[in-house]
């Protein structure tokens, strides 16, 4: 994969992400410091936790401004255009599920790229996918969506697997685009139909406090 269509993907992936944060702040009425701190949070922190883990210091986050500018982008446009947002859960549950299908991508490439096998590369690309949302919940006092039952992780696992599969072989960079497309696809239907990963029997699902 060439490394303009990954720095591409990462941009993508922060940007979206990070408009996540940004409208989870005000659906908390915070102001434009908490907005765009929940932004950054959400936006780079699944990054720079597979770049601790590969052992990068200083992680990419603090190398490459424009990932910083992706998310301050975001928060900003948030903040200032507000008002054209739809606040509700729905909407940014698929903007998640977009951020989702991204990272889990850029992750697994990065694990290859490091020298990991398909497996760790796979686990690599999830921790990336998953990471910057759970700091987001966590911060704004909300349960993980990743906790809800929801399908989430799975779809984010199997679009890295497949994403580590094509970045061992001499596919073209286009290929990728498959593999986020599943985990997408998958993360939305889930969304829109209900579907849930299995419980202990006798179980209610979590609720948010939002």
């Amino acid at each position: 994969m060439t490394h303009e269509l990954l720095t591409t993907l990462e941009h993508a992936g922060i940007f979206i992400f990070a408009m996540t944060g940004a409208l989870v702040a005000a659906r908390l009425g915070l102001d434009i410091f908490g907005v765009v701190v929940l932004a950054l949070i959400t936006g780079l922190g699944g990054g720079v936790t597979r770049d601790v883990i590969l052992g990068e210091h200083p992680p990419a986050a603090f190398e490459n401004w424009g990932y910083l500018l992706a998310a301050v982008a975001a928060a900003v446009l948030v903040f200032f255009q507000s008002g054209r947002f739809d606040r509700r859960e729905r909407p940014i549950l698929v903007l998640d599920a977009v951020g989702l299908s991204l990272f889990c991508v850029t992750g697994a490439i990065a694990g290859v790229e490091a020298g990991l096998g398909v497996l760790p590369s796979s686990l690599l690309g999830l921790v990336s996918a998953v990471g910057g949302g759970i700091m987001r919940d966590v911060l704004s006092n909300r349960v993980p969506v990743i906790f809800q039952g929801d399908l989430y992780a799975i779809p984010a696992l199997f679009g890295a697997v497949l994403a580590a599969v094509i970045a061992t072989q001499d596919w073209p960079p286009l290929s990728f685009c498959a593999a986020a497309g599943v985990c997408l696809a998958w993360r939305l239907a889930a969304i829109y139909r209900g579907w849930t990963a299995p419980r202990v029997l006798g179980s209610s699902p979590p609720t948010d406090t939002q």
